[in-house]
């Protein structure tokens, strides 16, 4: 099957978001597969487009197209989860046994720590390209003569050096562990959303979800991306705070490593990133707006795992303080290790020392600065809304 990767490059504005139907045909024209598994997905999708479309949301030409082309991708990479489901239908025989979570609120270490975890050759995390393009991973030396994946790497190449300061504050690119996000918004349920527009309508919408199903899918897409490979899956998304429930009903077996930091800077980290990344998107996404909408969905984030992780046996959870992870990252996760149990060794010390040390250097070195008063908040009002859970999921 030939993915057709020139819709839609140009031009790079819209003058319309477009609706679902027009969405769905656009996926369905760029992969040449009309199988979606079901309607799940629509009505998120549905809400979420409306909300794109509406002139609250203040979007661009740019912005349009942008955020178009992050729901046709949701919809290319269901089409292409459920063209695989078809092909390769042994995929439900996969283990995916005592998987490994990485949680916390956005900015708190967790993409350091997930990539630690993901230096021990016994452990496999999910690369972003097979968040886009789900299949059967194929061997790693046949990725670079892969189209699919020199177009994404290629891509990001050409990101890394039109904003090289964004990848100051997250680096990333075709091969990285990255974020399971993507296979959560198969099924019209992320609040990745949230982090890349004003859409109230969705976010409320959102929060009166049963993530159940995209759980379900979620772990159908790792059977078959993980396919003749029982490794131990190693994931991260700030998420499955919001889910813990339906995270642990797909995964009876997981461990969380929760990640842990001062939320006046885990707040300010994460309306600096999403205001980075959507620069230019919108005339309403921006300043106070994202300073609003990301301190809510973030505190809802944290009052929802609060509650929920009282449910569940205390030795599934490791605690892990941020200044504790960036003054010791190796002995960090060798806490984790030992008290999951799972085979601390010299060879994964070595492992994970070496990640440690390139992450330090070079492009993939952090390197990010913001202010909370950069987007009219402050600690007063992140104190408050970590202390009170909110009754209803708003923005306004």
């Amino acid at each position: 099957m030939t993915i057709d990767r020139t819709t839609e490059t140009s031009p790079r504005t819209r003058a319309a978001v477009g609706d679902l139907a027009d969405v769905t045909a656009a996926a369905v024209r760029a992969t040449g597969l009309d199988d979606f598994g079901g309607t799940e997905h629509e009505e998120g999708l549905r809400v979420l487009l409306d909300d794109l479309a509406s002139p609250a949301a203040g979007l661009t030409g740019v912005g349009r197209y942008q955020l178009r082309a992050q729901v046709r991708s949701a919809l290319v990479a269901r089409l292409l989860s459920q063209a695989g489901f078809a092909r390769f239908p042994q995929y439900v025989e996969t283990p995916v046994e005592r998987p490994v979570f990485v949680v916390g609120l956005p900015r708190t270490g967790t993409t350091a720590l997930h990539r630690l975890l993901t230096a021990d050759p016994r452990h496999q995390g999910l690369e972003l390209w097979l968040t886009e393009f789900p299949q059967p991973r194929p061997p790693r030396d046949t990725w670079d003569d892969d189209p699919v994946f020199g177009g994404i790497q290629a891509a990001y190449a050409a990101h890394h050096v039109l904003e090289p300061e964004f990848m100051g504050l997250h680096y990333i690119d075709a091969a990285s562990v990255e974020e399971c996000w993507r296979l959560l918004r198969q099924s019209g349920t992320s609040v990745g959303f949230e982090s890349m527009a004003y859409v109230p309508g969705y976010s409320a919408w959102l929060a009166r979800q049963d993530w159940t199903a995209a759980y379900a899918r979620h772990r159908a897409n790792l059977q078959l991306i993980g396919l003749g490979d029982e490794r131990r899956w190693v994931l991260k998304n700030p998420s499955h705070l919001l889910a813990l429930d339906a995270l642990m009903a797909a995964y009876p077996d997981a461990l969380v490593v929760v990640t842990h930091r001062d939320p006046q800077i885990a707040v300010a980290s994460a309306c600096s990133l999403a205001a980075r990344a959507t620069d230019g998107w919108s005339t309403v996404f921006t300043g106070e707006v994202v300073g609003r909408t990301q301190l809510d969905w973030v505190a809802r984030c944290h009052h929802e795992f609060t509650s929920s992780r009282t449910h569940y046996d205390a030795a599934r959870f490791v605690d892990v303080q941020y200044d504790d992870f960036v003054a010791d990252p190796v002995a960090t996760v060798r806490r984790v290790y030992e008290a999951f149990d799972l085979g601390w060794s010299d060879a994964v010390a070595d492992a994970v020392s070496r990640v440690d040390r390139a992450s330090r250097s070079g492009a993939a070195r952090p390197s990010h600065r913001y202010r909370l008063d950069d987007y009219g908040i402050g600690a007063d009002d992140v104190h408050r809304a970590f202390a009170e859970p909110p009754t209803s999921r708003s923005a306004t």
